[in-house]
């Protein structure tokens, strides 16, 4: 069964290489991120990145996938499971993005979402301020060295600051439940500075047939502070 993985905001496909490494699979720059396109014309709403995947995986000639994701990519792939839930075998999700009522939106996103002064934090944001930040998501100290950290700036241009911008500010509606709901795995790093371990139980809540496991020791990209769960994530799309 293919895997489809998905990244967040703002980092690419380049999140996934040591997933691809040992399991195979397929990981597309979502629009708007990485080196896909970036125009201003393109929908960076959650129903306009499904409508993306849809196409992507026509394209690629894929039908049935297991689903792998974080953060908005997370929002993303539930969306596409919503959508077409016969399509989806087994999903993982990582640190999605609090999509339900009685959860507040982080700082950094609050601002995002506020016109002008989004722009204005957008386009003031150095290299330094932005290590700074992927950083303080992490738990371990070597989680995000100076050549990660470049990758994702060089691709933080316009195009992408003005995709997460319309992705925020086009995002207030609560998530539906997959039906028939698949399996499901949710790996999440409490020591994420935005989003809180509370947030993981209300997902657990959301997806009928799903698994927490709550991670003391990680951040807001588990993997980077686990190295087991590349393996673990591997293990439970392969169960039966």
């Amino acid at each position: 069964m293919p895997i489809l993985y998905l990244h967040g905001i703002p980092t690419s496909s380049d999140d996934w290489v040591e997933f691809l490494t040992l399991t195979g699979g397929i990981a597309p720059d979502l629009i708007g991120f990485g080196r896909s396109g970036k125009g201003g014309h393109l929908d960076y709403s959650l129903a306009g990145l499904t409508g993306f995947l849809e196409w992507f995986l026509a394209e690629v000639g894929v039908e049935k996938i297991n689903l792998v994701a974080h953060d908005w990519g997370a929002a993303v792939g539930l969306t596409l499971a919503t959508r077409h839930p016969e399509r989806i075998e087994r999903i993982v999700v990582l640190n999605p993005p609090p999509l339900f009522n009685g959860f507040s939106w982080p700082r950094v996103a609050r601002l995002w979402r506020s016109a002008l002064i989004g722009e204005a934090l957008m386009g003031s944001t150095t290299r330094g301020m932005f290590a700074r930040a992927l950083r303080h998501g992490s738990v371990r100290e070597d989680a995000w060295p100076d050549a990660r950290v470049k990758q994702v700036w060089d691709q933080f241009d316009q195009g992408t600051q003005r995709a997460i911008l319309r992705l925020v500010r086009s995002t207030n509606s609560e998530l539906q439940t997959p039906a028939p709901a698949p399996p499901t795995l949710i790996l999440w790093g409490e020591r994420d500075p935005w989003y809180p371990p509370a947030l993981a139980g209300a997902y657990a809540q959301h997806l009928a047939e799903s698994r927490l496991e709550l991670l003391s020791d990680a951040g807001h990209w588990p993997w980077l502070d686990r190295d087991d769960l590349v393996e673990r994530v591997a293990n439970f799309l392969q169960e039966q």
